[in-house]
């Protein structure tokens, strides 16, 4: 019988779709010696200039700092990632924006004294020859790593200023120049040099060089095992495994699709050997790795985007969205069980999988560098401090353990993960600071935000909806940071001056949605990428994943009207109202999957009802509470009316 590690060698060897596999390393290595021993020094030079800058070892200005990250990581963007779908190795396409995007920013580094005590909007002329230069390298560095539809998003919002004078009512702006409108967008703090520079450059980039630390050190792989070694022999072990997998890996990875790709390779093999369909394999893999953005400690992007924009402690984020994490893959994990039940699909055998003991003694030091990354955010608040010691930590314990240590070997391949992470985070951030720019601009946003009031009125619920739209729309697009950025200047006021929320809730909800994008058909990114590993309907598998996932599209209301749950409230409310969310999930999951627990399969009638009750059950409103558990005890207290008589041969799943 093969060992749980050669099974693991299989499936990493499974094939990762065309599209979306990693060209980066072939292309690095397609090129000159002397550029690629550039690049890694520029990433080594990097990594010392933020620890210098971070821990003011040095006085550095801020833009000079900003800018000199520009010029080491953002020209990488052009060499790492093809013009187009033919350029296989670096050519002039790649090598030209890369000179232009290091040459025009070395000259910002040399000019950022005067820029940062002089305005330069209007600009002048050659101050709007940069602009127009650097504004059109950041489109084409979008352009590459987030594709047309997010530059053609990008331009519209960017240029917005130039055309609002035309447009209707709330929309309406005062008329801008297009020199103006790309100064502002260039040298503007409330567009490129604002928030999202900010936060990539004072909070991201460390957890970016923890991430890139992770993978040499064999991190995935430890998470992996002891997912396996905690799950494995359960009813429908490999998809539980899946899903602790997920959601260990994510917390730390912080990345949807890369957490699809990497995790997914393993586990969905994994499931369809144990006999899940292959839909149901690549939905599920969908739901576990979107939540790994929102499980703490190392959420996505727009986490440290929100504590920047709401001025919250990121310690203070990390504690709201606990909770609501835990209920989320606590709702995945009672899907799979049910599933599992009514499809008869057991655990793998004990033989072939590691002890939890075994596990954590091969791989200590990352839950030691897990707690710890919890301990320095949540308790020392030391916010942008604690990855940087977190990094030094993971080498110190793997030093340690001879099996985990790092050879010199792994530095140049650490060196470029540090510098892909990096420019590929770069590329995709800095175009959606332009969002904010073409709105911040011509001052429209406290407008929408105004309008969004006074068309909802008393009437929050379409407010909400009119939100959840927009997150859906724009997340579908992979602009989950635009989503964010457009709706924190313009449905968060307005639900603030509606309904009272709390401010963090309010946040949160617009990033929970955004983030849901990933799931919902008919555009669900990560379902897409999970299917074509699993050789699976796309659309299927998107179907299955937003039915997997179903909790995540509630959770956020729960928390909005009952903040206790994000640990905003009373520790009372807190205790009241967690019990009563997660016997909802559990309903929730019965009522999706058609089986509750100890009780059997359910009729139609009854899984809608039971549905219903369910979310009824969970909204934090005890008349709404009261009428759903009624309408669930009802349905349990029916006995065989509910219930669906067991089919006499073995449950034929998908």
């Amino acid at each position: 019988m093969a060992s749980i590690e050669d099974k693991i060698g299989e499936d990493i060897q499974a094939k990762v779709p065309e599209a979306f596999a990693d060209r980066t390393l072939d292309r690095f290595l397609s090129m000159h010696l002397s550029i690629r021993l550039y690049i890694l020094a520029t990433s080594a030079a990097g990594v010392a200039l933020s620890v210098v800058y971070i821990f003011t070892l040095y006085p550095i200005l801020d833009l000079t700092y900003y800018f000199l990250l520009f010029v080491m990581y953002l020209p990488v963007v052009f060499l790492i990632t093809p013009a187009h779908k033919r350029e296989r190795k670096v050519g002039w396409l790649s090598y030209v924006p890369a000179l232009l995007t290091l040459g025009v920013f070395l000259f910002l580094t040399y000019m950022s004294r005067e820029l940062a005590f002089q305005t330069w909007i209007p600009a002048n002329e050659w101050q709007l020859a940069v602009a127009i230069l650097v504004f059109l390298l950041v489109m084409e560095a979008a352009r590459r790593t987030g594709g047309l539809i997010f530059l053609i998003i990008v331009l519209i919002f960017a240029l917005y200023p130039m055309y609002a004078e035309y447009l209707p009512g709330v929309l309406w702006g005062p008329p801008m120049s297009f020199a103006r409108t790309t100064a502002f967008n260039v040298y503007s703090s409330d567009a490129l040099l604002g928030v999202v520079t900010r936060v990539v450059g004072e909070t991201l980039i460390g957890y970016l060089i923890l991430a890139a630390l992770l993978g040499p050190t064999g991190a995935s792989n430890f998470f992996l095992k002891l997912a396996m070694a905690m799950m494995g022999t359960a009813r429908g072990g490999p998809a539980k495994v899946a899903v602790l997998s997920s959601g260990f890996f994510g917390s730390l990875s912080g990345s949807i699709f890369a957490n699809v790709v990497s995790t997914g390779a393993v586990t969905i093999p994994m499931m369809r050997r144990a006999g899940f369909p292959n839909h149901y394999a690549g939905a599920l893999e969908a739901c576990a790795s979107t939540g790994g953005m929102l499980m703490p400690p190392v959420m996505g992007a727009v986490a440290f985007i929100m504590a920047d924009f709401t001025n919250t402690e990121y310690g203070v984020i990390v504690v709201a969205a606990a909770i609501p994490s835990i209920l989320y893959y606590f709702g995945l994990y009672c899907h799979v069980d049910a599933y599992s039940a009514k499809a008869g699909l057991a655990g793998l055998p004990r033989s072939e999988l590691p002890t939890v003991k075994e596990a954590i003694r091969d791989g200590w030091p990352f839950l030691a560098v897990l707690i710890f990354l919890v301990w320095g955010l949540v308790f020392m608040r030391w916010e942008r401090l604690t990855p940087f010691y977190a990094c030094a930590l993971l080498l110190a314990l793997t030093f340690l353990k001879k099996s985990l240590r790092l050879r010199i070997g792994k530095i140049p391949e650490i060196l470029f993960e540090v510098s892909k992470l990096l420019s590929q985070t770069l590329a995709l951030l800095l175009p959606t600071s332009f969002i904010l720019g073409g709105l911040m601009a011509t001052g429209v946003a406290p407008n929408i935000a105004s309008e969004l009031v006074n068309i909802g009125g008393e009437n929050v619920a379409l407010v909400l909806l009119i939100g959840v739209g927009i997150c859906l729309l724009f997340g579908m697009l992979g602009m989950i940071v635009a989503a964010y950025l457009m709706l924190a200047l313009t449905l968060a006021p307005a639900l603030e001056q509606i309904g009272g929320f709390n401010t963090l809730a309010i946040h949160l909800f617009i990033a929970y949605y955004s983030m849901l994008a990933a799931i919902t058909p008919p555009v669900a990114l990560a379902a897409f990428i999970a299917s074509r590993i699993s050789d699976s309907d796309p659309m299927l598998t998107s179907w299955h994943a937003c039915r997997l996932g179903i909790v995540l599209y509630f959770i956020p209301v729960f928390f909005l009207f009952q903040p206790a749950m994000i640990l905003q409230g009373s520790l009372l409310d807190t205790a009241i109202w967690l019990p009563i969310n997660v016997v909802a999930i559990m309903l929730i999951a019965a009522a999706s999957e058609g089986r509750l627990w100890r009780f059997g399969l359910l009729r139609i009638w009854a899984r809608v009802t039971l549905f219903i009750g369910a979310l009824l059950i969970g909204f934090p409103s005890w008349q709404s509470t009261l009428a759903g558990t009624i309408m669930a005890v009802a349905v349990v207290l029916l006995g065989n009316l509910s219930r669906r008589p067991t089919p006499a041969t073995k449950y034929a799943a998908g």
